[in-house]
Order: C-alpha cells, then structure tokens, then sequence
C-alpha cells in the first residue's frame, strides 16, 4: 500500500506570491533563453569539447529542478497570516535587543527566509527560539540575552 505525505510548507501572501513570480519568469523567459543558447551552441558542433553548450545544458538541468522545487512548494503551500500582535508567530515583525544592539526581523517560512532582508524562518535556532514570545520576554541566544521589544 502505497502512502502520500504532503509536507505543508507555510507562507506568507506576499512570500507565495514572489515563488509563483519566480515560476512564471523561469517558465516563460529562463527556460526559452537558455533553449536558444543551447540551439545556438549546438550549432559550433563537436558537442564533445563545447564548454558554452555544456553551460548552458547545466542552466537548463538547474532550472528544471528550480521549477520542481516551486512547484512543489506551491503545491504543499499553506498561506499564514498572523492572527495577533501579542505573539510572535509567522509573519511577526519584530525588534529585538541584542545584547545593545537593536534589530528587526520578520518571521518567514523557511523557503522566504532571506537574512540579507533581515526574513528569517520560524524553524531556524533563533526563529524556534521566538515562536510564542511576547514584548518584554527574554531569552539567551548563543550566550547573548534577547528581549523582545516590538511585535507587529
């Protein structure tokens, strides 16, 4: 007997939104992009020793299983909002002192988290460790003390 799992992956609206962005460009300009360049290297011959028709079958297997992750993704996605400003949950805006310095985050799902843009996913260390928080709750992370300033 065969058994299906389906692994809930939760976003935010705007996260869901940008993955299925992210689709369509591949789909409708990456992939016909990079079948040109394949189409174009192909035509230099010796298939054996082009390097430019190898880097672009490469981009093309990349952007096949860039395609089946989103897919997917979207597939098991569970859009999540947030319900309360008391808590932290997913898609919290939050302050937070560390030790002296002062940062904000929002709490993502895993495939939205992007710590350059300050997204960090609810099961990282620090995303499990701010789950449930409320303002003025404290924890140590990573020998330093946190405190939670801000919910939004």
């Amino acid at each position: 007997m065969l058994k299906y799992f389906i692994m809930v992956q939760y976003f935010t609206k705007q996260g869901l939104e940008k993955i299925k962005e992210e689709l369509k460009d591949i789909k409708e300009n990456q992939v016909q992009e990079t079948k040109k360049l394949i189409k174009e290297a192909a035509a230099f011959g010796d298939l054996k020793e082009n390097a430019a028709y190898h880097d672009a079958r490469d981009k093309m297997s990349f952007l096949k299983g860039r395609i089946e992750q989103l897919e997917c993704a979207i597939n098991e996605a569970v859009i999540k909002e947030k319900e309360s400003s008391e808590i932290i949950q997913i898609s919290s805006e939050v302050k937070l002192l560390f030790g002296k310095d002062e940062e904000n985050y929002i709490i993502t799902g895993p495939a939205e988290a992007n710590i350059l843009e300050n997204k960090i996913s609810y099961q990282s260390p620090i995303g499990k460790e701010l789950m449930g928080k409320r303002v003025g709750d404290k924890f140590k992370f990573n020998k330093t003390e946190v405190k939670v300033l801000e919910i939004k």
